[in-house]
């Protein structure tokens, strides 16, 4: 197993080591002694609290954003592999295909059927001609 001195793990975790220590004394974070006696923790037990710390504070409803185009449509088809997911929605006349992660799809629960909204916004459009 990976271990690491305090300070390494506050480096890691982008907090000072005291709030290290303190994480240490309350609990939150297991820790033991090195063969020179310094306090170490292991790398699984910081990944965990590292995943726990990195979790933004919820951002609530979001009434605006910058994306203009919005529309409104039906899940017509999910593609997902391991890591990857093409989700294709019907909106009006236009067919939206989006490419995001299976996560996010699995956080969706997009599945053929679902109402849901694309929000479109680009800094490169293509434009082509019918000859």
């Amino acid at each position: 197993m990976t271990q690491m001195r305090i300070s390494e793990a506050a480096e890691l975790l982008g907090v000072s080591g005291d709030t290290v220590r303190r994480m240490v004394d309350s609990g939150r974070l297991a820790a033991g002694r090195d063969e020179a006696g310094r306090l170490v923790v292991e790398g699984a037990d910081l990944a965990a609290v590292a995943q726990d710390v990195a979790r933004p504070a919820p951002v609530g409803v979001v009434s605006d954003e910058s994306a203009r185009n919005r529309m409104r449509g039906i899940v017509t088809r999910v593609l997902t592999d391991t890591v990857m997911a093409q989700v294709e929605m019907q909106c009006g006349p236009f067919r939206i295909v989006s490419l995001m992660s299976r996560e996010a799809v699995e956080h969706l629960g997009l599945e053929v059927g679902t109402v849901a909204v694309a929000s479109i916004k680009s800094t490169n459009v293509v434009v082509g001609v019918s000859r």
